[in-house]
């Protein structure tokens, strides 16, 4: 009577043109990691931030989201590799970026909501110039020869400070206070019962925060989709959270098969988290301290990171032992140094 093992070899055998390896248990995947330049992080992460997934990054302002992001992609510049930054609320400092050591030259800077400079806008530009030249002083009969009557010179005075204020308000008096726009209320009935006028309402209170957004989600697929970028960061760290929560998740479900196809790191810089299971790794900051090195000089900023969730995390044998085994440590804190600081 043949054994399990050989009943299992044959049925693989059979099955290897169709199903390789049928009854065999598939491994893991585990993805390849690169370093953010951290090493309490690289340590807390087994080697770094993983390749061909989503890494969301969230927690508040001035918590360390934006160091540890332009660290990883000075890393990756360095290797003479293309990155890509998707600025939603065009908030990126080129300068802090450059001090950091990301080559400005392999970092492609998409800013969202900016126009771009047209023709017509560029000859409007060019009309101040012509400001810039003081004109020919006139002589009236206060200043000696010729000219008009003094008590003329005063009579477009109201109408040129009219059109100072508001276009709203010129045509009231000077004297009379300016008037305020009633403010628009977004309208969150579903659309099939709204009338046209409040669907044109709606659609004109939500056009800002979510315009931005659909720029950067478009931009992101593009890239995403193209390939050739080692890191792609969608930094949505100045949008407010119940406008990140309105995307979809197949979006995200998208996002994650392109970057595994094309192996590139998407680093998503949210205040909350957004991508739910799509992303491989969470990261929580929590809000800097400022550092206390000396009494009267702002030396830096010590920051905080939590490891919330991480989908192919390294787990112990099956075997229970008697014994609590020792629990993984999942944070990490480092600090950074304000410029112009140190020791002397």
């Amino acid at each position: 009577m043949p054994t399990a093992a050989a009943v299992r070899l044959q049925v693989e055998a059979g099955l290897a043109h169709r199903i390789p390896a049928a009854l065999t248990l598939r491994p893991r995947i585990v993805r390849p990691v690169a370093p953010t330049g951290i090493e309490s992080v690289d340590e807390l992460l087994d080697g770094g931030l993983p390749l061909g997934a989503i890494s969301e990054l969230t927690g508040p302002a001035c918590s360390g989201r934006t160091s540890l992001t332009l660290s990883f992609l000075a890393r990756i510049t360095r290797e003479d590799r293309v990155c890509a930054w998707i600025d939603v609320s065009d908030a990126l400092d080129p300068v802090c970026a450059a001090a950091t050591g990301v080559d400005l030259a392999r970092l492609l800077w998409v800013r969202c909501g900016v126009q771009p400079v047209s023709e017509h806008s560029a000859s409007t530009f060019a009309l101040p110039q012509k400001c810039l030249i003081p004109p020919l002083a006139i002589k009236g009969l206060h200043g000696g020869g010729f000219g008009p009557h003094p008590r003329s010179e005063a009579k477009g005075v109201s109408a040129a400070v009219g059109h100072l204020l508001h276009p709203q308000d010129t045509a009231g008096r000077c004297a009379e206070p300016p008037r305020r726009a009633p403010a628009i209320q977004e309208v969150f009935a579903p659309s099939a019962q709204l009338a046209p006028e409040n669907q044109s309402v709606r659609r004109t209170a939500s056009a800002r925060p979510w315009s931005r957004m659909e720029q950067a989600l478009r931009s992101a697929d593009l890239l995403l989709q193209a390939g050739g970028f080692s890191a792609i960061v969608l930094d949505m760290a100045g949008i407010a959270p119940e406008c990140a929560t309105r995307i979809p998740m197949a979006t995200w479900f998208r996002y994650r098969a392109a970057a595994e196809r094309t192996q590139a790191s998407l680093l998503l810089l949210t205040q909350s988290p957004c991508a739910k299971s799509s992303a491989e790794l969470l990261l929580r900051f929590a809000a800097g301290k400022p550092r206390a090195d000396e009494a009267t000089v702002f030396t830096g900023i010590e920051h905080r990171v939590d490891v919330e969730r991480r989908r192919f995390a390294e787990t112990p044998m099956h075997v229970v032992p008697f014994r609590k085994p020792p629990q993984r440590e999942t944070c990490a804190s480092w600090r950074s140094q304000a410029t112009g600081t140190g020791a002397r």
